[in-house]
């Protein structure tokens, strides 16, 4: 446990954001002297011993461009290992990350982000100070074109250069005949012009509406949730994507007839594919303002391009309570992270709402397909695998709600020993299905002694339990991504539970 608390505490208080605009066009510009400007932030989103991980978001605040690459230099001797969604390149000191291919097109306005894996050399890790967005520094205005020193001669008419009768010659006005995001073309799965579309995902991860999600700001408002991000854990390439762990620390609740808390505990999980769009799960506690207790968990999807995830919010709320209407509502949410972390999530009732286009999101070929529902096996115990030791927090009882009578039991910590060793991050929850037969499902990230993140899944009937891990896939634990498991009913362990997970056979 103290190794958790050291790395948790270093790559929160090791969050650097840096927020730059353009002042210079020194960026090779075409004869219509596009006006250029940008905006990046640089967020170090976790840090172990000898290495880090971090999330670039640069917005253009120029022309559109078709091809960027953004350029920086290290001042402590960091190294990039990995990078995804961009491509990598070094000389010398100097990094540059360019797009890759289906995110290259970057319009007014537009953001687009990339994350990276890195060394440090010793204990310091500096944020970089200073970028280039294809050539220009990143400050904050928009500088427009000057006329003067590109103009090819006095007696030459350019239709570049501003006469005292035409107020707005400037090339940089956008064409009328630039599509609006209502017009977008509905099977594009890279444009991010879809407020205003329908959004299709995947048949794999559909969410629960084959239609699509409407879209939701065209629905009334229902609450809003502002959730406080405590650390962010990057598992890197998994057997799906690659996945990034939100941890949530709590938060609050707003809105004219659900206000209250986010409990502490709660997780975002993020997968990138790697044609850019993501699949996203939440799974957070509510709690009202009388303390009525509301499991959420969440289904989103994000075209690629876009920074916005749209998702299903499935509640479940006690039947007997006067929020039992959110078990039966049809709602579609919005979640934005800024780059202080926060992240907000609205929700509206979009009961009635239609809209005339539609974006289909499309898995690449050969993507395995994350589940939604527990996995079942059949067989017998084989070899012991490894046992966790799990901390538990106090039972929280929803109470009987559309699928059953609902417990949850947030997980807080713990250790295992065998062929996996380290520790059970505190995050997450068993969330519990209580009757004549318990069904259990819970949640919740392995920290191992050689800093691989590691996701569970235990669930299933108590006799029947199926656990299902994600990890890095080239790591040492990517044998339990392909391998096949049984677990042990949870037993009396130091401060909560045991578990023990067994080869099956």
């Amino acid at each position: 446990m103290n190794i958790i608390r050291r790395n948790t505490s270093r790559s929160w208080s090791a969050v650097a954001v840096i927020a730059l605009v353009a002042l210079g066009g020194a960026l090779p510009l075409p004869a219509a002297h596009a006006a250029a400007g940008c905006r990046v932030s640089y967020t170090v989103t976790s840090q172990w011993s000898g290495g880090f991980g971090a999330q670039v978001a640069v917005t253009n605040l120029g022309d559109p461009i078709n091809g960027w690459r953004v350029t920086w230099s290290f001042a402590a001797g960091q190294t990039i290992t990995q990078v995804w969604n961009g491509t990598l390149s070094r000389s010398g000191t100097e990094v540059t990350v360019a797009d890759a291919g289906w995110n290259g097109s970057l319009g007014t306005g537009k953001e687009v982000s990339f994350g990276l894996n890195g060394t440090v050399n010793g204990s310091e890790n500096p944020s970089p100070s200073a970028f280039t967005l294809n050539g220009t520094t990143c400050t904050g205005a928009v500088v427009l074109p000057s006329p003067t020193p590109t103009t090819p001669s006095p007696t030459t008419t350019s239709p570049s250069t501003p006469t005292p009768t035409t107020p707005s010659p400037s090339p940089s006005t956008p064409s009328p005949s630039t599509p609006s995001p209502t017009t977008t073309s509905p099977t594009s799965p890279t444009s991010p012009d879809v407020d205003g579309a329908t959004i299709v995902p995947d048949p794999s991860w559909t969410c629960g509406t084959a239609g699509g999600l409407l879209p939701p700001t065209l629905g009334k408002p229902v609450l809003q949730a502002t959730l406080r991000q405590d650390a962010v854990r990057e598992v890197g390439a998994t057997q799906y994507g690659t996945r990034r762990i939100r941890n949530i620390s709590g938060g609050t609740v707003t809105g004219g007839r659900v206000s209250g808390s986010v409990l502490t505990g709660g997780l975002e999980l993020d997968l990138t594919l790697s044609n850019g769009a993501m699949e996203t799960e939440g799974l957070q506690i509510l709690r009202t303002g009388d303390g009525t207790l509301i499991y959420l968990r969440s289904c989103g999807v994000a075209p690629a391009g876009t920074s916005t995830v749209r998702f299903v919010p499935d509640f479940e709320a006690p039947t007997s309570s006067s929020y039992a209407w959110l078990n039966t509502g049809t709602f579609v949410g919005t979640r934005v992270i800024d780059p202080t972390g926060t992240v907000s999530l609205s929700i509206y009732d979009v009961s009635g709402v239609s809209a005339t286009s539609t974006v289909r999101l499309k898995d690449p070929a050969g993507t395995a397909q994350q589940p939604w529902t527990c996995a079942a096996a059949s067989g017998s115990r084989g070899a012991s695998v490894f046992t966790e030791n799990v901390t538990l927090g106090s039972s929280l009882s929803v109470g009987a709600s559309k699928r059953g009578t609902r417990n949850i039991i947030p997980i807080t910590g713990g250790s295992m020993s065998g062929r996996l060793t380290g520790s059970v991050l505190p995050g997450g929850a068993d969330y519990q299905l209580l009757g004549s037969a318990a069904t259990l499902d819970a949640r919740y990230v392995l920290l191992t002694g050689d800093g691989e993140f590691v996701i569970v899944r235990n669930c299933g009937r108590m006799g029947a339990l199926v656990p299902t891990f994600e990890a890095r896939a080239a790591g040492p634990y990517g044998f339990l991504t392909t391998g096949s498991w049984l677990s042990s009913d949870p037993g009396m362990g130091a401060g909560g539970v045991s578990i023990t997970i067994y080869e099956r056979r």
